[in-house]
């Protein structure tokens, strides 16, 4: 039964119907996704390249901050170059292993990024609340132990929901009505019994949402409480500003993947599903380099410093 139910499979071809069918919508999409796309390659990347060559930004937060740009890269170039594909062209399949393989990655992007935004509010919980002893706390053993964590965690929960995926019976063409091999949408095709899977999705969403929600808020309770002790004005405004930012980041991300996936038994429509994911696919990572660099000082100093650089020689 095992060996029929993985020939099958490996048999299967999956047609991902895209974000949207209406002929007129999809040139204007493919242009707005593209010029998105490229938005999000250049500020994720010019990101990492900033901090790499700033030793000023050699700090436990711009490397956080330079983790959460690669994945923001990396997970953006799994979704969208097939998302532009299937805008464009009508050959809108997929194999079997190359969905399998877009959601292991997709998923692993996802959980990663929702515990370094929550290493990245204790960071800024320890340097608004205690910054004498910030060196200290935040070690460079420490901040590499909570990265660390942050991918082999990230590597587990979407290697669980793989291993059910793939005891799934899938034969023929299947039908996923979806921009991309999404876990819900994917197995969903499947005639085998989903229950269990779907279970599972629910319970790692929570959890991770639970968990990664309650380091962030208890942060920034703390941060709060800090920050109106300090008398001067223009002290309060530097702490707000300083977290302004990442919690543009984190209501963006959060905000949506608790709608999807932490509603038990939702109806949500697969137009609604579909717009949603492109916020935490395509929107997410193009804005968050933009958030930390235009409301960032030390950022946009160091990127003048590095076009100043560039240019000197030909003066």
């Amino acid at each position: 039964m095992e060996i029929t139910a993985r020939n099958l499979s490996v048999e299967t071809t999956f047609i991902l119907l895209g974000f949207t069918d209406s002929p007129e919508l999809q040139i204007p999409l493919f242009l707005l996704f593209l010029i998105m796309y490229i938005i999000t390659v250049v500020g994720n990347l010019g990101m990492i390249i900033i901090i790499k060559m700033t030793p000023k930004l050699h700090t436990p937060m711009y490397l956080f901050l330079s983790h959460l740009s690669f994945i923001d890269f990396y997970y953006s170039s799994i979704i969208i170059p097939k998302l532009l594909e299937n805008l464009v062209m009508t050959d809108k399949n997929i194999f079997y292993m190359s969905c399998m393989l877009q959601f292991f990655l997709s998923c692993m992007a996802v959980v990663t990024e929702s515990y370094l935004l929550a290493v990245m509010a204790y960071d800024r919980f320890v340097a608004i609340c205690n910054p004498l002893l910030y060196t200290v706390a935040m070690s460079q053993r420490l901040c590499a132990l909570l990265v660390a964590g942050s991918y082999i965690w990230g590597i587990f929960c979407p290697l669980v929901l793989l291993c059910h995926a793939l005891q799934l019976n899938f034969s023929g063409f299947r039908v996923i009505n979806h921009f991309f091999c999404e876990y819900s949408s994917l197995i969903t095709v499947s005639s085998s019994d989903i229950r269990l899977p779907h279970l599972l999705l629910f319970c790692f969403a929570t959890f991770n949402e639970v968990s990664t929600l309650l380091i962030i808020l208890t942060s920034y309770v703390f941060i709060f409480v800090t920050v109106l002790k300090i008398r001067s004005a223009s002290g309060r405004r530097k702490a707000f500003s300083t977290c302004a930012s990442h919690l543009t980041a984190i209501t963006i991300f959060h905000g949506t993947i608790l709608s999807l996936y932490c509603v038990p038994n939702s109806k949500n429509s697969r137009h609604v599903v579909k717009v949603a994911s492109v916020f935490y696919t395509v929107v997410n990572p193009m804005l968050n380099p933009l958030i930390y660099s235009l409301r960032n000082k030390d950022v946009k100093d160091a990127f003048r410093k590095l076009v100043g650089i560039t240019k000197d020689p030909l003066h």
